[in-house]
């Protein structure tokens, strides 16, 4: 998994694999998903900072799930 932010125009990119798009589909005006045969390949958040997407929140139970 990679996780990108993009200041200058204020976009959270987060790449699940490598693999080809197959189907993008918009939740909403900000939040985008690129799927591919497997499942979620990326999810583009737009204004990311702006909604408050970021700084990123990792809940506890996430972060004790080791």
């Amino acid at each position: 998994m990679r996780i990108e932010y993009n200041e200058k125009d204020d976009i959270l990119y987060i790449r699940f694999s490598d693999e080809p798009v197959t189907r993008d589909e918009s939740l909403n005006w900000h939040v985008h998903i690129g799927y591919s045969v497997e499942g979620i390949r990326e999810i583009s958040i737009l204004e990311a900072k702006k909604r408050g997407y970021l700084p990123l929140k990792i809940d506890d139970v996430l972060k004790n799930a080791a």
